[in-house]
């Protein structure tokens, strides 16, 4: 299930490395689980503060994530700044409930740039399988088809930008991957040699601009969740 933030300001965005504190917390307190990922191509480092404290000593740089945070469930308030500045680009509130788990990304473009949260289901796997999905955080880039190299099975079908599929168990193994435009055989971005540990949980998310260069370039980026 995606969520998503109310927005009342963006210009750029996403949040710093968050570093949440996690001694002295009151044992009758409950907590979720927030991994927040810099997924907008342009957009500079930032800086994160919930509920007016700030959370990082470093600015998050794209396309990097935090790892899971520990954050307290019920309705948080998230601003971000431009690194190193009081300048509020995003004022949003997200509900997290006890004991789930959320992917946060910033995407689009800087003159677009929103955000979009995840519920994460990190159920563990099947013997001998890894659960993998795929997000589309390519702002320009059409729907896609993901498909096995070898043999054009599609593993996750038609995803448009903003989209996301569901964590789906596949054999532990090492795979060649296409990521084509929707419905046909043209090859937009090739995933070569993908290896998935059995047991574990993997986000696949397609990253920067078709037809962008250096790091804006069309990409992919992987996230272990487990």
């Amino acid at each position: 299930m995606t969520k998503r933030f109310s927005i009342l300001s963006s210009t750029l965005l996403l949040a710093g490395l968050l570093v949440m504190t996690s001694c002295d917390k009151d044992d009758e307190k409950a907590y979720a689980n927030v991994l927040v990922t810099h997924a907008s191509p342009d957009a500079p480092g930032v800086d994160l503060l919930i509920d007016n404290v700030k959370q990082n000593t470093v600015a998050l740089l794209y396309p990097t994530n935090t790892g899971y945070l520990q954050a307290e469930a019920g309705t948080r308030n998230f601003k971000v700044n431009v690194a190193g500045t009081t300048t509020t680009v995003i004022n949003a509130d997200l509900d997290l409930e006890k004991d789930l788990n959320y992917s946060v990304f910033a995407i689009d473009s800087v003159s677009k740039i929103s955000a979009i949260a995840f519920e994460d289901n990190l159920a563990s796997p099947a013997s001998g399988k890894a659960h993998v999905r795929f997000l589309h955080l390519s702002p320009n880039a059409p729907a896609v088809d993901v498909a096995v190299a070898s043999s054009g099975a599609v593993v996750f079908g038609d995803v448009s930008f903003k989209e996301g599929t569901a964590f789906t168990p596949l054999d532990a193994g090492t795979y060649n991957l296409d990521v084509r435009v929707a419905g046909t055989s043209t090859v937009a971005l090739v995933l070569p040699a993908i290896t998935l540990q059995a047991g574990k949980i993997y986000t696949v998310f397609a990253k920067g601009f078709l037809g962008g260069t250096g790091i804006q370039a069309l990409g992919a980026e992987i996230i272990v969740n487990n």
